[in-house]
């Protein structure tokens, strides 16, 4: 006898992952995996939650802190952030990354290489604002001073 119980569809690489970062943005603080487990609703055992946590931590995307005998998890990077990671770890896979990237930015339509144009504009100017560096600067300076109620750009001559 054959059986024809449908399967369910196979999830598309890193849709889990989006998944589960998503549930994680959701919850007011530190989350468990059977929360997020709970969250995401039927079909998924307890174990897949753990391993597509554990790939997270790995890929930087969330960190967890010790809550008992388990763990509470937190959201460290966002969709647009874990997928920026998975272009990078293509990237740097591959040998000749001019070649990669010459690829990537001549497929690109039209109105993602203006975007692209502008955000490294964006960034060009940012490097090349003087003001802004000696800005970045000063806040360095800043949070690396002690606490000594003196201001650290009043110097003594």
């Amino acid at each position: 006898m054959t059986d024809h119980r449908q399967r369910p569809r196979r999830r598309g690489q890193g849709e889990l992952e989006a998944l589960v970062l998503s549930a994680l943005r959701e919850a007011d603080g530190p989350a468990t995996a059977g929360w997020v487990q709970e969250r995401l609703g039927g079909g998924l055992a307890y174990t897949t939650v753990i391993t597509i946590l554990t790939r997270l931590l790995a890929k930087g995307a969330v960190t967890r802190e010790r809550g008992g005998r388990s763990f509470a998890w937190l959201p460290v990077s966002d969709e647009a952030g874990l997928a920026a990671h998975r272009m990078r770890r293509v990237l740097d896979a591959e040998r000749d990354r001019e070649a990669v990237l010459a690829s990537f930015v001549t497929g690109l339509g039209p109105d993602d290489e203006r975007l692209l144009r502008e955000l490294l504009g964006q960034r060009r100017d940012e490097d090349a604002d003087p003001e802004a560096e000696a800005d970045a600067d000063a806040d360095a300076d800043a949070e690396a001073a002690p606490e000594t109620g003196v201001d650290p750009d009043v110097r003594e001559g």
